[in-house]
C-alpha cells in the first residue's frame, strides 16, 4: 500500500510508559515544557552524531532549539548507530543517537573519554518509530507477508515474488516471475538490529542468525548506506525490498504484517500494543530507561525506540549543561510536536517524558 508522510499517534507510549513502566528514582516535578527554556543565558557548541532514523526530527529540534537559545550552535551528523556510539565513546561527540540502546557491559564507567571515570553512560529514549518493510514490485499494491515468509525473503531462502508462500497469502494479487532483490544497510545500524531482532523473535527456524547492528555476512543483498540509501534503492529498482524508518518511507509501498491471519500496517496503534506490553531493562543504573522489546505479542512488532546516548557526569560542566539544555527541548512537548510534524515520528507521552527530563535532570 503506498504511503505518504505518515502522523504517528502518540499513543504509541501512552500504554506502556505513562502506566508507570521505566520507573526512575529521580523524576521532575515539573512538565519537560518548563525545562526547555531553563537556560536562556548558556552559550557554546555541542555535536552529535549516529543513527540515521533521527536526521529529520534532529533538523527540525536543531533549528527550533538554537531560534530559542542564540547562543548554543548543535551539530547533528548521521552516520548509523554504530558509528554514534563509538564516536560517543572515543568523546568525538558530546552525544549520541542510536536505535540501540547500548548493553550493560558497553555503558559501564570508565568507557567514555568524554565522561568523567566514575561516570556510567545513559541510555534516554528520544525518537519512536515503527520500521516498514519497503518494496517495489511492479502491479503489487498490498503486499502481504507473516514473519517466516519475512525472514524467508530477507535470509534469501525465497528468491522470486511469485513463490508459493508469498502467493498463499496474496490471494487476488498478480504477483510476477521476478527476482527478489532484498536491500539491506551497509553500515552498523541499530534499524537492522532492531529489524533482525524482530525476525529473530518471530521466525528463529529461518531467520538464524543473532540480531545484529551489522546485516549478517550469511544473508546476501544490495547494501545501502543509511535509511536514506535503502529507500532511494528500493525506489529505483526493480522487485526491491527493503526495511526503513517509517518516517522516511513517504512514496514508498510497505509490507502488511501478519500473525495468525490478522495483517496490520505499520501505524502507532499496532505498535503500540508491543511497546505497551514491552518491560523495562534491569540491571542499568537508576536514570537508564532503556526498554526490552518483546516483539512476539500481537501488533506491529517492526518498531525501534532511538535514544540519545549521554554520561551521567560529564568531564566537562559546560558540555553538561549545553546537553541538557538541548535534550530538555527535545523531549519537551514543543520539540515532540516539532519532530512530528516534520519526521511523522510519535511524540513521547507526557508523564514519559517527565520521566525522561528527570533524568536530563539528573546529569552532572
Amino acid at each position: 500500500m503506498p504511503m505518504n508522510h505518515v502522523s504517528l499517534k502518540s499513543r504509541i507510549l501512552v500504554a506502556a510508559l505513562a502506566a508507570g513502566m521505566l520507573g526512575l528514582s529521580a523524576c521532575s516535578s515539573e512538565g519537560p515544557a518548563s525545562s526547555a527554556s531553563s537556560s536562556g543565558g548558556l552559550s557554546g557548541e555541542i555535536v552529535g552524531s549516529g543513527a540515521t532514523s533521527q536526521e529529520s526530527a534532529q533538523t527540525t529540534w536543531r533549528s527550533a532549539f538554537t531560534k530559542k537559545q542564540a547562543g548554543i550552535k548543535v551539530s547533528y551528523n548521521g552516520g548509523g548507530s554504530g558509528k554514534g556510539a563509538s564516536d560517543f565513546t572515543s568523546g568525538a561527540v558530546a552525544f549520541a543517537g542510536s536505535d540501540d540502546a547500548l548493553s550493560l557491559d558497553a555503558m559501564k564507567a570508565g568507557s567514555f573519554a568524554g565522561c568523567a571515570e566514575s561516570s556510567n553512560a545513559l541510555n534516554l529514549p528520544i525518537y519512536v518509530s515503527p520500521i516498514a518493510m519497503v518494496y517495489n514490485v511492479d502491479g503489487v499494491k498490498n503486499l502481504k507477508l507473516d514473519a517466516t515468509t519475512a525472514a524467508s525473503i530477507f535470509s534469501g531462502k525465497i528468491t522470486k515474488w511469485n513463490d508459493p508462500a508469498i502467493a498463499a497469502l496474496n490471494s487476488g494479487e498478480t504477483l510476477p516471475d521476478t527476482a527478489i532483490t532484498v536491500v539491506h544497510r551497509s553500515d552498523k545500524s541499530g534499524t537492522t538490529e532492531n529489524f533482525t531482532d524482530t525476525l529473530s523473535q518471530n521466525a528463529s527456524n529461518v531467520w538464524t542468525e543473532k540480531p545484529s547492528q551489522t546485516w549478517p555476512a550469511a544473508y546476501s543483498g544490495e547494501s545501502a548506506e543509511g535509511t536514506s540509501g535503502v529507500v532511494a534503492a528500493v525506489k529505483n529498482g526493480t522487485g526491491t525490498i527493503g526495511y526503513a524508518d517509517m518516517s522516511q518511507a513517504s512514496g514508498l509501498s510497505v509490507v502488511s504484517y501478519g500473525k495468525d491471519g490478522n495483517f496490520v500496517q505499520p501505524t502507532g496503534d499496532e505498535a503500540a500494543k508491543v511497546v505497551s506490553g514491552s518491560p523495562a531493562r534491569t540491571g542499568g543504573p537508576a536514570n537508564d530507561q532503556a526498554i526490552a522489546l518483546d516483539r512476539t505479542q500481537a501488533g506491529y512488532p517492526f518498531v525501534l525506540v532511538s535514544y540519545a546516548l549521554v554520561c551521567e557526569q560529564y568531564k566537562d560542566s559546560h558540555t553538561a549543561e549545553l546537553v541538557k539544555s538541548y535534550l530538555s527541548y527535545v523531549v519537551s512537548s514543543e520539540g515532540q510536536a516539532d519532530a512530528e510534524k516534520s519526521a511523522g515520528s510519535a511524540p513521547l507521552a507526557s508523564a514519559f517524558a517527565g520521566k525522561v527530563q528527570g533524568s536530563i535532570d539528573s546529569i552532572k
